[in-house]
């Protein structure tokens, strides 16, 4: 049976977690940090490079390393306002009206989706190989001003990353239920 991992799919910076012997631990990825920016490129080479190699290509490749795709995700063009789009890398919309990512060096335009699946399928990875067993599901935190439409979009993304969503939670929530996690009394918490 595989296992199930909690992620924190942040604008800036996502981890991985999971429960280990009854305590809660963050699980580093394969470059050694606890944290994986979260920004996907492609390199001259059209080959996908996510986290720290990403990070290493922002200044020089401009235009085919995306970040703040968790501020496009299961929004409509028309939702977004002009500092989200004020990035180095182009957006557009579509026929339809949603939001795609462009890519000169694979001459491809991307839903944020597909491109923030890359990054879980990165934290799975990282994940597997620390547990050494296959990881099935996971719990993904968004934030609570989330709508239907970017949870949905959310939980899209995991699914092209080949795992099961048992739920995504609001993030203010995964943090109250984090600051109770070690009490042994039993306490009412009220998140705003």
């Amino acid at each position: 049976m595989g296992q199930i991992v909690g992620i924190d799919l942040g604008t800036t910076n996502s981890v991985v977690g999971v429960i280990e012997a009854g305590r809660p631990i963050v699980i580093a990825n394969s470059e050694g940090s606890r944290t994986t920016p979260s920004i996907v490129g492609f390199t001259k080479d059209k080959e996908i490079v996510i986290g720290d190699q990403a990070r290493r290509q922002i200044v020089l490749n401009p235009k085919n390393t995306f970040y703040n795709l968790k501020r496009f995700i299961g929004s409509d063009w028309d939702e977004l306002d002009e500092t989200s789009i004020s990035v180095p890398y182009n957006v557009k919309a579509n026929n339809s009206g949603s939001v795609r990512v462009l890519s000169p060096n694979t001459e491809r335009e991307y839903a944020p989706e597909e491109l923030v699946s890359s990054l879980i399928r990165k934290l799975i990875n990282d994940a597997e190989t620390y547990l050494g067993d296959i990881v099935e599901s996971a719990v993904i935190t968004v934030p609570a001003y989330f709508n239907e439409s970017q949870r949905q979009a959310t939980k899209d993304s995991a699914i092209l990353a080949g795992i099961k969503v048992d739920r995504i939670l609001n993030e203010p929530t995964a943090a109250a239920l984090a600051y109770g996690f070690e009490k042994s009394s039993s306490n009412n918490v009220l998140v705003f």
